[in-house]
């Protein structure tokens, strides 16, 4: 039996491989009810960009650009936030 936390790993990784999912199909194929998909999907929304609709065409989706993985932004960027970071870290 999956924990939670692995349980909800595995729906984003499904998600952001599909970009859509009915919660039906999701409680499914991870043997769990249609509430406790969308406490998952509730939960995951936090902290992805993670969206659900309502009627035809509805589900729960992934917004278009979102890829785990994926680095959003450039190097010189990440430089900026790390001395920034460690400015204020210093005060």
């Amino acid at each position: 039996m999956r924990s939670t936390a692995e349980r909800r790993q595995m729906i984003l990784q499904t998600l952001c491989e599909r970009r859509s999912e009915l919660a039906e199909n999701l409680a499914l194929e991870f043997d769990v009810s249609i509430r406790t998909i969308y406490y998952d999907i509730e939960f995951l929304a936090y902290s992805y960009p993670i969206y659900t609709t309502k009627g035809t065409g509805g589900g729960i989706h992934v917004m278009d650009g979102f890829y785990l993985g994926m680095k959003y932004l450039t190097e010189r960027q990440c430089e900026v936030l790390e001395k920034l970071s460690a400015r204020l870290l210093d005060e």
